[in-house]
């Protein structure tokens, strides 16, 4: 079925765009981007293509459009589609082409930054590790091999969207590209060769005529025409670098990214919209959400190092595809509020007042058209007077006026709907719970186990060596060890990162990891030596490439040393850095295939070995019916990556914790954000779930494969499937009616009060009942509903009368509705339903 409405997509999209007679003409001006002669205020939501499936492409574009988002943006991932210099890859997930044709065929625009340099928390930045070998290269600086290869790639994504006219000049959905990334916040590093190189990079850009501009972001000294770009939590301050061009946001961080020993970060909504209304308030007219839809970092193409396999980044639309409320319903409402104002935005520049400390009025006048912003940037509320009329702004908030009196649409205050998603644990899926009998096994060997192991004298580093076909990278080493053996003896490891196992004679002796702010390892084991041979064989692993920074490339990671025993019985130390290491990269069984299941070496005969390091194991499994999302919950596991029929679903590490201090039950909105301003999950695994797209999965059986690096039990893993459930709102007395009542041409419709709506996630669903409504001073959030010292009686009722049986429901938030428990307070109503 899926694939039915992504064929007829396509053939819509033929019809629609092939003809290179509907061209559209797109330049700027010091308002606005300009489409065919008309300048336009545009909203924009980043979605990853490779981030998320094929198949789940039409529904998250469907979403983001249904959310008011004019056009996706997406990077382009040089090391996905060129994994080998001249073997280049456009299937599947890398489908670029495809992506680009289903946001056409939802009639929805697309900017397309090609970078090549992505960051995007995306392993080495984007960049295939093969451009670290070629002779004399130096990454994103004005050097001669690096030019030609970037032009290369470049001009190849260029090509490939001419050939399938996807640029707006032919008719096609592409009316932006982007050149380079983020380069201004640490060219400094790289002196005067970064200015020619940004030269260079817009004027490689335009030579390729795209016939749509081109920006730069985060790039102040951005050439003509290379219109500069802000990213950032605010950008309402930023200035472009000429008055020719027009003020752009290409990252508005919707939340932040997730790291494995972290705590889960998030971004309240109210803070959100505020910034995005602040942008537009003062003179923006293109702002994109990044993310919109964050996705799942599969496989091994997660960066950092350290950071997860969950992309989820707190966005409008989840990691599984699920809508994110109230987030992406208030934003819904303030993209609204704005294109209510969109013929005064595009018709002149604002005019900007004070209308006290930290309160600010601007006003886009043109003619009969006027539209007003009014902003309170402080952390209390406070009431203005704005052109003869009075107004209460609560802190930390603006208030959208379209007609310059009436106000339609306060950030701080939330109209949409809530929901509460949550996991369905699934006891029942084929043999993953038959006590380990369904369960069989392989030991990946311990050291050096492959022919094409080496030797050399000396610590090596390990990008350098693996050039990143694995994460990891033997060094094993014989010493003989006389009569010196003592039961104190230490052995020190110095490690760039990002994590280390020692074994000591076959037996892990101890392990140690960085993290996400320090990858390095220092550690310390105590370790039991014999008198003779030894076998010391440490196994280094890499967690992603580092993605940012200046000269980020040539970071390093494994065991570059020292490693020294300590303690021995004469008290004396031993350096072991210089000696002669044999080296073997990648695991036996990487090459051997277990991970697609069909190696023949798998042991199911004896006792399934639990809390073993190194182990593969395989089961097969019947897939959750239905058609929620899926997820794998790792509990019970350390460390490792997993496979679902073949595909890698990323690595897994719910062994590591985030810290136990520095989350908050709830985050207070008011004042400006940071990534670690609002966090939960504190001292517990950063991530447990973890996505298995549904179209990865067969009807009948699966197969699941992992690889288990650290030791854990695979019979307590669990499927998992998600649903979204019971609906809830809040809306004061003092809310804005919702934005869809609002009425330019009569007064009536702004003289509706404020009302509460609910409407079931999920179609074909009706309110089957009320878990809780109140109307007075409810307190709590949506599932933790509690009444106030004021509750009318009649609430209950009236809201059961007006909501039970119908998919959706609206309600009068006053005194007239529900009578006044409470003279002289201000009231609200809170509602909790569940939808069947």
């Amino acid at each position: 079925m899926k694939t039915t409405h992504i064929l007829l997509s396509l053939l819509w999209f033929f019809f629609l765009y092939a003809p290179s007679s509907f061209c559209t003409n797109v330049t700027y001006d010091h308002r606005a981007l300009v489409i065919d002669g008309q300048r336009r205020v545009l909203i924009s939501g980043s979605i990853h293509y490779p981030r998320s499936t094929p198949e789940m492409w039409p529904d998250l574009i469907q979403k983001s459009k249904d959310g008011g988002v004019d056009v996706i943006e997406t990077y382009v991932f040089w090391n996905l589609h060129e994994p080998v210099r001249g073997q280049y890859n456009f299937e599947g997930r890398a489908d670029l082409v495809n992506f680009v044709k289903a946001v056409a065929a939802a009639g929805l625009y697309v900017h397309l930054r090609i970078g090549p340099y992505a960051c995007a928390e995306w392993n080495y930045g984007g960049f295939p590790l093969w451009l670290h070998f070629i002779p004399g290269i130096k990454f994103r600086t004005d050097n001669e091999p690096f030019e030609a290869e970037m032009k290369r790639f470049t001009a190849k994504i260029v090509d490939m969207m001419k050939q399938e006219n996807l640029y707006a000049s032919q008719g096609g959905p592409i009316i932006l590209s982007q050149i380079e990334n983020e380069y201004g916040n640490i060219d400094a590093a790289y002196g005067p060769a970064a200015k020619s190189y940004v030269k260079w990079a817009a004027s490689m850009a335009t030579s390729l005529d795209t016939g749509v501009p081109w920006v730069m972001c985060q790039q102040a000294d951005a050439p003509d025409p290379i219109i500069n770009t802000c990213n950032g939590f605010y950008c309402d301050q930023f200035t472009p670098n000429s008055k020719a061009k027009p003020k752009m946001w290409t990252e508005n961080w919707s939340g932040w990214f997730l790291s494995f020993g972290g705590a889960v970060p998030y971004r309240p909504v109210e803070d959100l919209a505020f910034a995005v209304a602040r942008f537009f308030q003062r003179g923006g007219t293109f702002q994109n959400y990044y993310m919109y839809h964050g996705g799942t970092n599969f496989g091994r193409t997660s960066g950092g190092p350290f950071i997860s396999t969950s992309y989820d980044y707190d966005a409008p639309i989840d990691e599984y595809g699920i809508i994110r409320q109230p987030k992406w319903g208030h934003l819904k409402d303030v993209h609204k509020a704005i294109k209510l104002c969109e013929e005064a935005l595009i018709a002149t520049d604002p005019t900007i007042t004070s209308l006290g400390p930290n309160l600010e009025a601007a006003v886009y006048k043109t003619g009969a058209v006027c539209a007003a912003f009014l902003a309170n940037i402080a952390a209390s509320d406070a009431t203005v007077n704005f052109s003869g009329n009075s107004y209460r702004l609560p802190a930390w908030s603006v208030s959208i006026l379209p007609d310059c009196k009436n106000v339609v649409l306060n950030t701080a205050k939330i109209n949409s709907a809530s929901t509460i998603s949550s996991f369905t644990t699934l006891k029942e899926v084929g043999s993953l719970n038959e006590a380990g009998s369904g369960w069989s096994w392989i030991s990946e060997p311990i050291g050096i186990s492959k022919a094409d192991s080496f030797s050399k004298v000396g610590l090596l580093e390990q990008i350098n060596t693996t050039a990143d076909t694995s994460d990891y990278l033997w060094y094993s080493l014989s010493i003989d060890i006389e009569d010196d053996a003592s039961a104190q003896t230490v052995l020190h490891i110095e490690s760039l990162g990002h994590a280390l196992h020692a074994f000591i004679n076959g037996k892990l002796a101890g392990s140690g990891t960085g993290n996400s702010g320090k990858a390095k390892v220092n550690v310390d084991i105590p370790i039991t030596l014999v008198t003779g041979k030894n076998t010391i064989d440490l196994l280094s692993l890499t967690v992603g490439l580092q993605n940012y920074g200046a000269f980020f490339d040539t970071w390093g990671a494994g065991i570059t040393g020292p490693v020294i025993l300590k303690g021995l019985k004469n008290g004396s130390t031993l350096d072991l850095s210089s000696q002669q290491w044999t080296y073997q990269v990648g695991l036996q069984y990487e090459d051997l295939g277990p991970s697609s299941g069909s190696s023949g070496q798998w042991n199911s005969q004896s006792a399934l070995p639990t809390k073993q390091p190194l182990t593969w194991y395989k089961t097969n499994f019947i897939a959750p019916s239905g058609s929620d999302p899926v997820a794998i919950d790792f509990t019970g596991m350390g460390k490792g990556e997993a496979w679902v029929n073949g595909q890698s679903i990323g690595r897994y590490w719910p062994a590591y914790v985030s810290p136990s201090s520095g989350c908050t039950n709830s985050c207070n909105y008011r004042g400006a954000f940071s990534s670690s301003k609002c966090l939960k999950n504190c001292g517990k695994p950063s991530q447990t779930l973890y996505h298995v797209p549904r179209s990865w999965l067969q009807s009948d059986s699966n197969t699941l494969v992992l690889f288990e690096e650290s030791g854990g039990d695979p019979t307590k893993i669990s499927f998992a499937t998600k649903q979204i459930g019971n609906v809830c709102s809040h809306v004061s007395d003092s809310h804005p009616p919702p934005v869809d009542l609002w009425n330019s041409d009569t007064e009536s419709g702004r003289k509706v009060g404020p009302v509460l709506s609910l409407e079931c996630p999920y179609p074909n669903q009706v309110i089957s009942s009320i878990k809780f409504a109140s109307f007075g001073t409810p307190e709590g959030t949506c599932g933790n509903f509690k009444h106030g010292r004021c509750s009318s009686n009649k609430a209950l009722s009236i809201v059961q009368k007006a909501c039970i049986g119908s998919s959706n429901c609206r309600i009068e938030v006053s005194t007239n509705a529900f009578g006044n428990p409470c003279r002289g307070v201000a009231k609200s109503l809170a509602v909790e339903a569940a939808c069947a």
